[in-house]
C-alpha cells in the first residue's frame, strides 16, 4: 500500500535520459531517421506523441504511403525509395497485402522494438526547449500522459521530425508559414491569394457491409446542407478511406494553432457525408452498410517549413537539378490544394510532374541557424511549391534516412550538420547511405572497401534477350501501346511482334526516347516505320530501324493506336523491361514554368504482361558485370545480372588472384521498385515478387557452405559470418525466385568487416 500524506504541491517523475541523437516525431520520417541512426551505432531517443508510429500512415490517420512512383501516374518508373523504407514496404506487403492499417502499425513497431540503440517514448509529447547557446539546443523536455512521467532528454544532435516543427520553433530556428511571392525564387507556379498559401488537414472514414439493414442517426453537429461541398455529388457509397483525400479544410486557418478547430470542421463534413449516403435516398445500395471508423485525428499536410542553407525550389524539381549534396531523391508531382478545400469551386488539387526525380540535397535537411537540429520529414527547407512535391511520406522517410546516417557520421566525428557538406565527409555520407540502400539519382556506389570490386566475375549463364514467348492473351491496340526496353549503344535491333488484324492495314511503329538519359519520358521520336499488314491472325511486324544509339538507355518500341489490331502478350515477367500505355497529356496552361509532355506509364501486375516479340540481335545487358557496376535498380540499363532463361541451375561465380577475408556479404535482388506498395486500402496481388531471389546458397572455392538463404522476401540481405571465410572465390548457387521468371541480382559486396556501424566517439 502507498500512502502519501497531504502537501503543498508535488512534482512529476522524472527521467533523465542521455542520447547521442534525440528525434522528435514518429512518423515516417522519424522511424526512418531512428532506425538508419541506431544501425550505424548511434544512441537514439525517439520522441512520440501518440500511441503508435507512422504519423499519417498510422491506423490513426490511414494514409497510403506514397512517393516518387506517383501511384503510376508519372513517367518515373522503378522510383519505389530505398533503404529502411523500402524495408517497411516490402515486409507490409508480404505480411499484409490486404492492406489492413492496424497491422501495418505492428510492422512499424517491431522494427523500432528490434533495434537496441533506440529508447521508444510514445504518448509522449515534447514541449519545452534548453539552449547551451543561442545557436545550439543542450535538451528537449518531454512528458508522456499514460505513464505521468516528465523526460528530459540530452543529446549533441536533435531532429525535428514533428510535422509542426515543435523542436525547430521552440528553439528559434528560422522558418516560414504560407507561400512565397513567385519574385523571390523565381517560381512561376507560386499561388495567388485567393487560391490560398496552405494545404489543409483531412479526416478519413471507412464504412464495411453489416450484412443486414443499418439505421444511422447523424449527430446533430453533422453538416446539415450538403450542398455547400461543391463536389457533393462526387460522394458515393462505395468510395472510403484516403480516396477521399479531397475532404479537406483549414487552409485559410493557422494549421498549428487552429487544429482542433479544423478537426470538428472535418468531423462535422464526413458525418454529414455519411448521413447524405445513409438517408438522402440517393443510396439504395447503402442500406446494409454502417460506418465502421472515422479519424480521430486530422492528417496535417502544410504548417511551418523551416529555413536551412540551400532552399529546393520549383526549378530544382521541373529541371532536375544535379546538387554535388545530393543524398535524396523525390518525385511526386507538385501538388498544391486550394485553400478552401472541400469547400472550394476549384478542383481538390492542382498536380505537375517533371520528366522523371529529382535530387534532394543535404543542405536541405538541417537549420541555418541552429546548429545541432535537423529537419525531417514535411518541414524540410523547401518553398512552398517545392514542398507541395516533398511533403509526402516517402519522400519525407527518404530523406530523413540521409538525417540519420549524418548524424552518424557527426557523432563519430564529433562535428555539426553543417561541417558535413565539406566534400570528403559529403562523399563519405553518400556512400554509406548508398551501402545501406539508399539510392540518390545519378550517383553510382564507388565502394573503396567493397571487396567485389575487384573480383572476376563468371556466370552459369548471362540472359541475352532474343524475343518473349506469346501466351495466347492478346492487347487492342485502341490505343498506343510500346515496350520500354534497355538497348546498347549502336544500332537498334530489329523487333518483329506478332498482331491479329481485322482488316488490310498498315501498322506505324515508332523508336522514342527521353531527352535525358535516365528518364523514362517518351519525348522524342527518333524514328518511324510503317508495316503493311494483312487481314488475319498472328501477322507479324517487322521494325528495321536505321537509328544507332550514340549510348545505352531505354528505348521505346511504341506500337501505334489501330483498332483493327491486337498485340499478342507474353506471360513472361522480366526485370528491367515494361509494356507502358498513354494516359495523359501534361499541358499547363500560361507560362506557370512546367513542362509538356505526355505521360506513358504500365498496368499494374496482375495486368501489364509484356508482349511477345522477338530481337535481332539479341540484347546483351544482363550480364554479371552488372553485379558491381555501382547502380541496384534499373536506370539507364537494367543494371542486375539474370541467366538465361532455360538455366535451370543458375550460378555467379567471384574469383580473386588471392585469397581474400571476407566477413560480410551484402545481397540486393529485384523487388520491383515499379510497385509501388502502398500501405492501405490497396490490396497486392502477390505478397513476394516474382523477380525476387528466394533461396540461394553461397560457397567458397572448397564447396564448403559460407552462407545460405531461404523464404526471402526482402530486396538486401546483408550477411554477417561469424567466422571470416578465407577464399579466392564465392559462388552463389541452387538461385531460385520467388516467381517464374529468371531470378535477377542487382548487386554483390563483399567486406573484410563488417560495415554495419559507424563507430561513435563520445565524451566520457
Amino acid at each position: 500500500m502507498l500512502r502519501e500524506p497531504e502537501t503543498d504541491r508535488r512534482v512529476l517523475r522524472t527521467e533523465r535520459i542521455e542520447a547521442d541523437l534525440v528525434v522528435v516525431g514518429g512518423g515516417m520520417a522519424g522511424v526512418c531517421c531512428a532506425i538508419t541512426a541506431a544501425r550505424a551505432g548511434v544512441r537514439v531517443a525517439l520522441v512520440q506523441d501518440r500511441p503508435v508510429p507512422g504519423g499519417n500512415a498510422s491506423s490513426e490517420v490511414r494514409l497510403w504511403i506514397q512517393g516518387a512512383t506517383c501511384h503510376g501516374h508519372s513517367n518515373n518508373r522503378w522510383a519505389r525509395e530505398g533503404g529502411v523504407l523500402d524495408e517497411i514496404l516490402v515486409e507490409n506487403t508480404f505480411r499484409n497485402p490486404e492492406g489492413n492499417p492496424v497491422l501495418f502499425d505492428t510492422v512499424l513497431l517491431e522494427k523500432l522494438s528490434e533495434e537496441p540503440n533506440i529508447r521508444l517514448l510514445l504518448n509522449t509529447a515534447a514541449f519545452d526547449v534548453a539552449k547551451r547557446s543561442k545557436d545550439e539546443i543542450a535538451s528537449v523536455r518531454a512528458f508522456c500522459s499514460q505513464n505521468s512521467t516528465l523526460y528530459e532528454l540530452h543529446a549533441p544532435l536533435f531532429c525535428d521530425a514533428s510535422g509542426d516543427g515543435i523542436i525547430g520553433y521552440l528553439s528559434g530556428a528560422a522558418f516560414r508559414m504560407g507561400a512565397e511571392a513567385a519574385e523571390e525564387f523565381g517560381e512561376k507556379f507560386a499561388p495567388s491569394r485567393e487560391y490560398g498559401e496552405l494545404l489543409g488537414h483531412s479526416i478519413y472514414f471507412y464504412s464495411k457491409d453489416a450484412g443486414r439493414p443499418v439505421k444511422f442517426i447523424p449527430p446533430s453537429f453533422a453538416l446539415d446542407d450538403i450542398t455547400k461541398i461543391p463536389r457533393f455529388r462526387s460522394f458515393n457509397a462505395q468510395t472510403h478511406g484516403c480516396h477521399l483525400w479531397w475532404i479537406e479544410y483549414g487552409g485559410r486557418l493557422d494549421t498549428v494553432h487552429d487544429t482542433e478547430a479544423i478537426k470538428w470542421e472535418l468531423w462535422k463534413v464526413v458525418y454529414g457525408v455519411w448521413n447524405y449516403i445513409k438517408n438522402s435516398g440517393n443510396f439504395p445500395e447503402a442500406e446494409n452498410l454502417t460506418l465502421e471508423w472515422v479519424g480521430l485525428i486530422p492528417g496535417k499536410r502544410e504548417s511551418r517549413r523551416f529555413e536551412g542553407p540551400y532552399m529546393l525550389r520549383q526549378q530544382d524539381i521541373v529541371e532536375q537539378r544535379e546538387h554535388p549534396d545530393a543524398v535524396s531523391y523525390g518525385g511526386w508531382s507538385i501538388d498544391l490544394h486550394p485553400a478552401d478545400g472541400v469547400f472550394s469551386e476549384l478542383p481538390g488539387c492542382t498536380q505537375w510532374y517533371s520528366r522523371g526525380v529529382y535530387q534532394i540535397p543535404y543542405r536541405c535537411l538541417y537549420s541555418r541557424n541552429i546548429r545541432n537540429l535537423f529537419l525531417a520529414g514535411r518541414i524540410i527547407s523547401a518553398t512552398h511549391v517545392a514542398f507541395g512535391s516533398t511533403r509526402v511520406m516517402a519522400t519525407c522517410a527518404h530523406s530523413a534516412q540521409a538525417v540519420g546516417m549524418a548524424a552518424a557520421l557527426c557523432i563519430r566525428d564529433g562535428v555539426k550538420p553543417g561541417d558535413l557538406t565539406s566534400p570528403e565527409r559529403m562523399r563519405e555520407l553518400q556512400v554509406r547511405l548508398m551501402r545501406a540502400g539508399q539510392y540518390i539519382p545519378g550517383h553510382r556506389l564507388d565502394d573503396p572497401d567493397d571487396l567485389a570490386r575487384t573480383a572476376s566475375l563468371r556466370a552459369s549463364s548471362e540472359l541475352v534477350l532474343t524475343g518473349l514467348p506469346g501466351d495466347g492473351d492478346t492487347l487492342p491496340l485502341d490505343r498506343p501501346a510500346a515496350l520500354l526496353i534497355p538497348l546498347p549503344a549502336g544500332p537498334v535491333p530489329e523487333f518483329t511482334f506478332t498482331v491479329d488484324a481485322t482488316d488490310d492495314t498498315t501498322a506505324r511503329v515508332e523508336l522514342r526516347a527521353s531527352l535525358k538519359p535516365g528518364n523514362h519520358s517518351p519525348d522524342v521520336i527518333l524514328e518511324t516505320v510503317t508495316v503493311p499488314v494483312r487481314s488475319g491472325r498472328a501477322q507479324s511486324i517487322r521494325a528495321c530501324f536505321e537509328t544507332a544509339l550514340s549510348e545505352a538507355r531505354y528505348a521505346f518500341i511504341a506500337l501505334a493506336a489501330n483498332k483493327a489490331l491486337s498485340l499478342h502478350l507474353s506471360g513472361q515477367h522480366l526485370t528491367g523491361v515494361l509494356t507502358v500505355r498513354p494516359r495523359l497529356v501534361q499541358a499547363p496552361q500560361g507560362d506557370i514554368g512546367v513542362e509538356t509532355f505526355e505521360i506513358w506509364r504500365p498496368d499494374p501486375r496482375p495486368g501489364g504482361k509484356l508482349p511477345a516479340f522477338r530481337a535481332e540481335p539479341g540484347i546483351a545487358l544482363f550480364g554479371a558485370a552488372n553485379v558491381t557496376n555501382g547502380v541496384a535498380r534499373p536506370t539507364t540499363g537494367p543494371n542486375a545480372w539474370l541467366p538465361e532463361f532455360d538455366d535451370d541451375d543458375p550460378w555467379l561465380e567471384l574469383e580473386w588472384n588471392e585469397p581474400q577475408e571476407i566477413r560480410q556479404i551484402d545481397l540486393c535482388f529485384d523487388t520491383d521498385f515499379e510497385h509501388a506498395m502502398a500501405t492501405v486500402l490497396v490490396g497486392h496481388p502477390e505478397r513476394a515478387m516474382p523477380f525476387c531471389v528466394k533461396d540461394l546458397r553461397i560457397v567458397d572455392e572448397a564447396g564448403r557452405t559460407v552462407a545460405a538463404i531461404r523464404d526471402n522476401h526482402q530486396t538486401r540481405r546483408r550477411i554477417v559470418l561469424s567466422e571470416p571465410a578465407w577464399t579466392r572465390k564465392l559462388r552463389i548457387e541452387d538461385i531460385r525466385a520467388n516467381g517464374d521468371c529468371p531470378p535477377a541480382l542487382f548487386e554483390v559486396r563483399c567486406y573484410r568487416e563488417p560495415v554495419v556501424t559507424v563507430t561513435p566517439r563520445r565524451e566520457s
